[in-house]
């Protein structure tokens, strides 16, 4: 063997691992105990920003009428569904004529003796107080807002919710500058304005109504969509957070045709002046836009209407010409 060549190294004895056992099945737990686990666990899930244990939907509500929850005068209720699973969610009164008569009152006397003689700047301390609540409840208002109306949670909780509380927020500021809205003309409050909103857009229409009413020196008798009435009992709650006088906002629930009571109510009411208020009404349906023609056609009530879907129509036939609707 030459000096260069290295001596070959005998091979190593290679042991080799017997397999090991495959492990057992896992048995998947039942899921109240797995339930169980994550309700123990220090690492469990907090309640996601979509979970509906947000919303604390009581079993029955009221009207809302001079600061306080009041039985209708009827006694009778009716239930609003979660359209997505047509789960019952609450019983809400259903307010009629009489009930919206005590609530115009209440309104005419809060317009008199507290809001109308606000300053302005004052006035707007109680919007940006609105707004500022709706900010900081904004889940719980998305939330009921879906479980209510059956509208996408992105939509209630990134559109709907913040605009609504924006709108507050915007009117605040314009409530001590309406002098300089129109160059020339002095602005001047209505006085009871009675506002009927629909069902799509529960919480927006409802900011889109009330801000600029109350900024303006307004006070107002809501009536909500039958179908969706929770929100606007929340923003009842939100209204005595804020420390709202009584009677500046009243809520008056009740199925959709009740809302023609509540007209016939502010038309005929002996104590209001009929030349300072003013009824807003979105039309949804025919049946509601004409009963609302008649009721105000032949009154010096001011009237601003927006139109609806399958809405847009002149009621001739029993509307005088001078009180024609061109709506489109």
């Amino acid at each position: 063997m030459s000096s260069e060549q290295s001596p070959k190294r005998p091979a190593r004895a290679v042991k080799r691992a017997a397999p090991s056992a495959l492990p057992a099945p896992v048995t998947p737990a039942t899921p109240h105990v797995a339930s169980a686990l994550a309700a123990s666990s220090p690492w469990a899930y907090a309640p996601a920003p979509e979970s509906k244990e947000l919303a604390l939907i009581r079993p029955r509500y009221g009207l809302f009428i001079d600061g306080q929850e009041r039985a209708p005068a009827s006694g009778e209720v009716v239930i609003t569904y979660n359209p997505a699973t047509e789960e019952p969610l609450a019983e809400v009164a259903k307010g009629g004529a009489e009930d919206a008569d005590r609530a115009i009152t209440a309104a005419e006397r809060a317009y008199r003796k507290v809001w109308s003689k606000l300053a302005p700047r004052e006035r707007a301390k109680y919007l940006y107080r609105i707004s500022r609540i709706l900010q900081e409840r904004s889940r719980e208002f998305a939330v009921t807002e879906t479980l209510d109306s059956g509208k996408p949670i992105r939509e209630s909780r990134d559109v709907d919710v913040p605009l609504a509380a924006a709108h507050f927020w915007y009117y605040a500021g314009w409530a001590d500058k309406l002098q300089y809205a129109v160059p020339g003309r002095r602005p001047e409050s209505h006085g009871v304005v009675g506002q009927v909103i629909p069902w799509n857009f529960p919480l927006l229409m409802l900011a889109w109504k009330i801000a600029p009413a109350l900024a303006a020196g307004n006070t107002v008798v809501l009536k909500p969509a039958s179908t969706t009435p929770l929100t606007a009992l929340l923003f009842a709650d939100v209204c005595r957070q804020a420390d709202l006088p009584p009677g500046v906002v009243n809520n008056i629930t009740g199925p959709g045709l009740k809302a023609i009571a509540a007209l016939r109510a502010v038309t005929m009411h002996t104590s209001t002046n009929k030349n300072n208020c003013s009824i807003c009404f979105c039309l949804i349906t025919s049946t509601i836009g004409c009963a609302f023609a008649r009721e105000t056609s032949n009154t010096p009530i001011k009237k601003p209407m927006n139109a609806k879907g399958n809405a847009k129509m002149v009621c001739e036939n029993f509307t005088r010409l001078k009180y024609f609707l061109t709506i489109g």
